[in-house]
């Protein structure tokens, strides 16, 4: 790890009630460079409340790597494409981390220069 300044990357969490819409979410994110990575973690198992009552749910978890530049965008596309009403979309700032993973994740996200 290291001293020089980084990206501003996000971790972002956001369920998903089936693979089927993980995968879908997983691969728009990517293909649209919202993200530069969505990792989904199957058997999660969610308790919250909902409408007054207790719920639980067998969800699957997507750790979603970003950049604070595109989270925005990415939570637009999200709620688009989220089967949920209200989805689950939190991100946590990465503090520190491998330098040049932190450069990759800025590359994957940034859009592709028109000019060239």
């Amino acid at each position: 790890m290291s001293d020089a300044p980084s990206p501003s990357v996000l971790l972002v969490h956001c369920s998903c009630p089936d693979d089927a819409s993980a995968e879908r979410l997983a691969q728009a994110l990517v293909e649209e460079r919202l993200a530069a990575c969505v990792s989904r973690l199957p058997g999660v198992r969610s308790t919250y409340r909902w409408q007054d009552a207790i719920e639980q749910a067998d969800e699957v978890l997507l750790l979603i790597k970003t950049t604070a530049e595109r989270m925005d965008a990415l939570s637009e596309r999200v709620r688009a494409l989220h089967p949920y009403e209200l989805p689950e979309l939190v991100a946590v700032e990465v503090r520190t981390g491998l330098a040049p993973y932190l450069q990759w994740v800025a590359g994957q996200t940034r859009l592709p220069d028109p000019h060239r």
